[in-house]
């Protein structure tokens, strides 16, 4: 099987990751909430992941809610060196599994403990604020005062690096006002590019990019162009997505999710796919 590490690495933070990780988001219930119908199977996806070589691991507390960071520690701990696990706070689950903004200092502040405990570490590698304006897409708005609770526990040692999520070009701008950014996580594929222009002006700060639902989230892509790239490729069309998000820039990270070992192989094996150059324009027209 293909390593993580031939797709290459990229830094985030003081650490430099494989730019192929991994998303723990489909390891808890349906619709990221619950318990997930094999736990087995989800620490053996974890423990394959870093097993060929995958080094970032993408999670939150809110998912299950606190579901995919136990099974993270069951699979994982103790943790090699080598691994870089990403959190995200600013939301919270309700008891009918709905998305709440929990983004007063107060709540930051539970949330990160929350993430330490479930996760058994001192201190969190990287903190994504997930902005809340609007649950489905960036919305404009101030973030100064969460961000600044984040920034007050980065001070208390509890935090190391501080990314943002579901962002506005704008929000990124005052963000790096505030403190370092080591990371911005936006939706973006094949078929979704509204950050082009923020994901060139962060790759020419050294700064990561991670594409969340890099293969269309719980709709997958499906368009004539991948079906027939895949074709040309011998590749499956989610493997092309995943090629041509690597191609894109160097600065992005992949986080694909899968609660299948079998899956999981798939997605490494597209660090090693060439997209040749008809391929990639007729790709680049979606």
């Amino acid at each position: 099987m293909t390593n993580a590490t031939h797709a290459g690495t990229f830094k985030l933070g003081d650490t430099t990751v494989t730019r192929m990780g991994y998303g723990a988001m489909q390891l808890a219930g349906p619709h990221v909430f619950g318990p997930p119908k094999d736990r087995d199977a989800a620490v053996a996806v974890l423990r394959a992941a870093v097993e060929n070589g995958i080094t970032h691991i993408d999670t939150s507390d809110f998912y299950g809610p606190h579901v995919t960071n136990q099974i993270i520690r069951e699979a994982l701990y103790p943790y090699s060196d080598e691994l870089t696990i990403v959190t995200k706070v600013g939301a919270r689950r309700g008891s009918d599994g709905s998305w709440n903004v929990a983004s007063s200092p107060a709540e930051l502040e539970s949330a990160v403990h929350d993430n330490l405990r479930n996760l058994n570490l001192d201190v969190l590698d990287v903190v994504n604020l997930r902005i809340m304006f609007n649950v489905g897409a960036p919305s404009e708005g101030d973030i100064e005062e969460p961000l600044s609770a984040l920034a007050n526990l980065q001070a208390k040692g509890l935090i190391r690096h501080i990314g943002l999520s579901n962002v506005t070009a704008r929000q990124v701008e005052q963000g790096r006002s505030i403190t370092r950014i080591a990371c911005v996580q936006n939706m973006y594929n094949l078929a979704h590019r509204k950050d082009d222009a923020l994901l060139d002006s962060l790759a020419a700060d050294g700064i990561a990019y991670v594409p969340f639902f890099p293969l269309g989230g719980f709709t997958p892509l499906q368009t004539d162009a991948l079906s027939h790239a895949a074709a040309v490729c011998e590749a499956t069309p989610m493997q092309v997505a995943l090629a041509w998000l690597l191609k894109r820039s160097p600065n992005i990270l992949l986080i694909p999710g899968t609660s299948s070992v079998e899956h999981l192989k798939q997605n490494i094996e597209s660090v090693k796919l060439e997209l040749p150059t008809e391929v990639l324009e007729s790709l680049n027209k979606i």
